[in-house]
């Protein structure tokens, strides 16, 4: 097989084949008739809010459920010493207009705390 001694010929052939409109080209990615696209659903509202407040070494937080759905709410805290055990907290119903409340501590100092949020079954 010989190849093209001018390099701009085959420059000519790339420029040619990327100017080509999108429908040209030879995969589709059209659907087909007999495809059915079906429209995602909107997202369920979901997931209770919370705020915490770290007095000293002890953590309390709340959170409140507005939405129909349960959420299962667990309180995380990170200690601030390396000696210090970190804890995650049991998970706690907040029901439908419910207000829950999370504690938990440290030895010494707190260095961060997050609440995380878990679809119950209905």
């Amino acid at each position: 097989m010989r190849l093209s001694r001018s390099p701009a010929s085959v420059t000519a052939a790339v420029c040619l084949v990327m100017s080509l409109p999108y429908n040209a080209m030879p995969y589709d990615a059209k659907p087909h008739a007999r495809v059915e696209v079906r429209e995602a659903a909107a997202p369920e509202p979901f997931g209770a809010s919370c705020y915490s407040r770290v007095t000293g070494s002890r953590v309390t937080a709340y959170c409140h459920n507005p939405y129909p759905r349960t959420d299962g709410v667990r309180l995380h805290i990170e200690c601030d010493r390396w000696w210090d055990l970190d804890s995650d907290g049991a998970e706690v119903e907040a029901g439908p207009a419910q207000t829950v409340r999370l504690t938990g501590r440290c030895w010494k100092e707190v260095a961060s705390v997050w609440v995380s949020h878990r679809k119950l079954a209905l």
